[in-house]
């Protein structure tokens, strides 16, 4: 696969050109509309402060959240924009609208290093059509904010894995290059499935085993080691014929969880003991019970101490770690205890010279809401799904559109 990156972009010269450049910056928002965590904001900088300081006419596109194709004052960037601005220590414009008069406009009033934000990209149901004459209407608009000697560059690895107008179809129709972000990404997520140390170690969490069912699948011949936590673990421990109580529970799965648990016995680990809630709230009573013993009527939160010391005994002898998903509920501080023994255990084993990956989303959110440092793993993910789906097998098309 061949793929041009940002530095052959720079290299052949960007002063006074339109760049049209794809990032992911779909940062949780809380109920005031306060960004939350600002992780995908910073990693987008760096992409965008090149092609700055290079005379770039810079026009981003990015969506926040999942807007049914028509604008939503609670899902506008203005938020995005005004800390992007921050981090780069620049004016960052916000279009009012996608492709409509005011980014028109605005376009065609940049000047060399200026930025401009369209508004979310996903406020034009084009984005994300099934059409491909529809998202081809959008990429041409959007081609034409940058002019004729425009170039595009991918660099929100969050959204590579759809096939959408600004993510696919612009590449078809500008030269085309993968963002510092991608081009990372990839190289990364390469070397967890071709070129990978050993003992190899994958941490999934987590609610739902359909989720995680291809990447287990895909990963559990090639693994030493795979720890199974969160919500998803207690179809495992269904499968083996325990009562989870009101534990979240896929009864679909159950058959599937066995047939994994008897192909996979040698590599799989679950938990032993489990930390119960009388309900799904932060100052529920709980208690640590065997994984055996769950109560009727209780739910399990988090992965108790027994296996939190075991699964870190694991961890950090690993010699390369991927993490996603968290092992419990750890936005509740009583049920975090889990999910910070398995993180602190990877970021021992980082300093212990392992290759370690926390594969983007919640793995991603947690790691900063428990204030662990981003150094403590090798590389922290920016995209949870598309992460998974590589590691899959499956091609990406907003990778497999930049091949040349």
């Amino acid at each position: 696969m061949t793929v041009k990156t940002l530095e052959d972009l720079l290299n052949e010269g960007v002063e006074g050109r339109g760049v049209l450049v794809r990032s992911d910056l779909n940062v949780p928002l809380d109920d005031s509309g306060q960004i939350t965590d600002p992780g995908r904001i910073i990693a987008s900088v760096p992409t965008l402060k090149a092609l700055v300081e290079a005379g770039a006419k810079v026009v981003v596109t990015a969506h926040l959240g999942r807007p049914k194709g028509a604008p939503d004052a609670k899902l506008s960037l203005a938020p995005v924009a005004a800390k992007l601005a921050e981090e780069l220590g620049r004016n960052v414009q916000l279009a009012g609208d996608v492709v409509g008069g005011d980014a028109l406009a605005r376009s065609e009033g940049l000047t060399d290093g200026d930025v401009l934000l369209l508004e979310n990209i996903r406020f034009d149901p084009r984005e994300t059509s099934k059409d491909d004459a529809e998202r081809a209407k959008l990429a041409a608009a959007l081609v034409e904010l940058v002019g004729d000697d425009g170039a595009f560059v991918s660099d929100g690895f969050g959204v590579v894995h759809r096939k959408q107008a600004s993510v696919y179809d612009v590449a078809k129709l500008l030269p085309h290059y993968a963002g510092k972000l991608v081009a990372a990404e990839v190289e990364v997520l390469a070397k967890l499935t071709t070129d990978t140390e050993r003992p190899y170690a994958v941490v999934l969490g987590g609610s739902k085993v359909s989720d995680k069912l291809a990447v287990i699948e895909a990963l559990a011949p090639k693994v030493d080691t795979l720890v199974i936590g969160g919500g998803m673990c207690f179809t495992f421990l269904a499968a083996q014929g325990l009562s989870v109580g009101t534990s979240l529970l896929q009864e679909e799965m159950i058959e599937t969880c066995k047939g994994l648990l008897d192909r996979y016995a040698d590599v799989i680990h679950l938990p032993r003991d489990i930390v119960v809630a009388s309900k799904f709230a932060a100052d529920a009573d709980s208690k640590v019970v065997p994984a055996h013993e769950i109560p009727d009527g209780w739910m399990g939160l988090d992965i108790g101490p027994e296996s939190t010391a075991r699964f870190a005994a694991l961890l950090t002898e690993a010699k390369t770690v991927f993490w996603n998903g968290p092992m419990g509920v750890f936005e509740f501080e009583n049920f975090a205890a889990g999910t910070r023994g398995v993180a602190e255990a990877i970021v021992t084993a980082t300093g212990k010279g392992a290759f370690t990956v926390v594969g983007g989303g919640d793995s991603a959110a947690a790691v900063r809401a428990l204030g662990l440092p981003d150094d403590g793993f090798s590389h922290i993910s920016t995209g949870g799904g598309a992460s998974l789906e590589y590691l899959e097998g499956k091609e990406l098309p907003g990778i497999a559109v930049l091949d040349d």
